[in-house]
């Protein structure tokens, strides 16, 4: 059998590059599938992205286990399984509550005949041997089997046929083979040459990466899912900055959220230092030190895309006047076309409408701290000031959270609150009414201020057959009495708001 690239035959580097690894925890799931399948007469193997993690010194998310057994066969084995695709893969449900191990997929050697569409095989064909099947596979540190009947001084051996480990140790990514071969199989390993190059902090080997530049067209054959999903792991990963620029750089970026290109060198004004397409990607970064969530991440990286399109005059004093209310749409039909969840897409679309919110202390009321609140929900409020705080290091400031914006957390958190009132009680003037058998008076506003200050003291005693018991007492008072005792419940009330309000300045180190 002969690499195709250098004609040398892979026996032969079988034997260079078997080497053994240092022994790490296999979990006993694995290994009791791997044994199960030999017990039963077949070869079975740990293969692709687990062993790289692996050998990289990571705990695997997940583990993929390769053998010669046909799926009917896998099935027979492990009865407990299920088998819905026409990609030889079973999977067996293992019975483990350890994430990442409840569920183990088995594939039979395969190999994959013409991808006309550039996205799926043609035909799915079983593969004889372990060599035709790691030939068949992305990139050389995918290609790595790890065989557990084989140890030496406690340590396991690894197939290595693609010289994958020593692309590791230089973090390289690099195709098996052929380049070109390997994306016209299958066009969305271009974007996955980007996601791993991103995630493991690699460089895509020179090859690799000018195949991808002279073939990026064929993303527009892969489906907007599967995009996504790869887009994704590009978002939320810790180098999340350094993938979109890759994918720009290589021509990829064009075919996946294509508006953001229209950013590229566009100056803005005096409060920025950088272009648009920069800035965005500023905000990106800092979203992933922070290790926002995606719903962050994409808000702050799409929040000025409308910038361009609304841009009047130039230089320092150009202006781009509703660029939120349009950048605001456009976000909604870049995730809208890239098939994000309807939920996703409501939320992301509301802080690129609202992330410009303005507010200086002193200058700004309450109320409307109250509308924005209102307008983005209570529950979205620490999201939206992340990618305020985004856009602040991203425009080039120093300080992503300045005392007003520490300030205005305090405003929001404080309209936020439920009020200390009466209608914190769980009765009302009408049940006094009902149960006194009076019309409405200042009696009965007398009697809830009172209870409220019982309640104050003691939430327990917020019950409405306690409360109703303490109705009947109070009504046999005198207005007089009623109306002293009131007023040093309001007095109560007021030393507590107070205190409150002091607490929740203290909490944003508000003065």
């Amino acid at each position: 059998m002969k690499d195709s690239t250098t004609g040398t035959n892979l026996s032969l580097k079988i034997g260079r590059f078997y080497d053994s690894i240092t022994t790490m925890t296999i979990p006993v799931e694995v290994k009791k599938i791997i044994s199960s399948l030999k017990d039963a007469g077949f070869e079975a193997y740990i293969v692709g992205g687990c062993v790289r993690d692996f050998l990289l010194g990571k705990n695997p998310k997940d583990w993929d286990v390769t053998t010669n057994a046909k799926p009917e066969e896998i099935q027979a084995v492990f009865p407990d399984n299920f088998y819905e695709n026409n990609f030889l893969t079973v999977t067996v449900r293992t019975g483990s509550e350890n994430k990442g191990i409840e569920e183990v997929e088995v594939t039979t050697y395969r190999l994959d005949a013409k991808y006309s569409d550039k996205r799926h095989p043609d035909e799915v064909r079983f593969a004889k041997t372990l060599d035709e099947d790691l030939k068949r596979r992305d990139f050389t540190v995918n290609a790595i089997a790890m065989d557990l009947s084989l140890e030496v001084d406690n340590k396991n051996k690894i197939i290595d046929l693609f010289l994958g480990q020593k692309d590791l140790k230089s973090k390289i990514i690099r195709t098996v083979n052929n380049p070109e071969e390997r994306f016209e199989e299958d066009a969305l390993r271009m974007l996955r040459a980007v996601r791993f190059a991103t995630v493991l902090g690699f460089k895509i080997e020179e090859k690799t990466k000018e195949a991808i530049k002279k073939n990026s067209v064929w993303l527009e054959a892969v489906s907007k899912e599967r995009i996504r999903d790869e887009f994704v792991k590009i978002i939320m990963s810790d180098r999340s900055s350094e993938g979109i620029e890759l994918l720009r750089d290589l021509g990829l970026l064009g075919f996946i959220v294509p508006e953001l290109l229209e950013n590229y060198g566009v100056g803005q004004n005096k409060h920025h230092i950088y272009d648009c397409y920069t800035h965005a990607i500023k905000a990106l970064e800092f979203t992933s030190n922070k290790n926002f969530n995606l719903n962050v991440r994409l808000a702050s990286l799409f929040h000025d895309i409308a910038k361009p399109r609304v841009k009047q005059g130039d230089g320092k004093d150009s202006t781009f006047y509703n660029h939120e209310v349009v950048g605001a749409k456009m976000t909604f039909e870049i995730l809208n076309r890239l098939k994000f969840p309807k939920k996703d897409i409501e939320k992301i679309v509301k802080l690129v409408r609202h992330h410009l919110f303005y507010y200086n202390v002193d200058e700004v009321s309450e109320s409307s701290v109250r509308r924005l609140v209102k307008n983005m929900g209570a529950e979205n409020m620490e999201e939206l000031l992340q990618v305020r705080q985004a856009d602040r290091i991203g425009s080039g400031v120093p300080k992503a959270e300045p005392y007003k914006l520490r300030h205005l957390k305090y405003i929001i958190d404080k309209v936020s609150q439920d009020p200390i009132s009466a209608k914190m009680l769980k009765i009302d003037g009408k049940d006094i009414m009902d149960i006194l058998k009076i019309k409405p008076s200042p009696k009965i506003g007398y009697i809830l201020d009172i209870l409220l200050g019982y309640v104050l003291d003691d939430p327990n005693k917020n019950k409405k057959d306690f409360l109703e018991s303490q109705v009947g007492k109070l009504g046999e008072m005198s207005l007089e009495y009623l109306e002293k005792v009131a007023k040093k419940s309001k007095e109560e009330k007021s030393k507590l708001e107070i205190k409150n309000d002091e607490m929740t300045k203290q909490k944003y180190w508000v003065t």
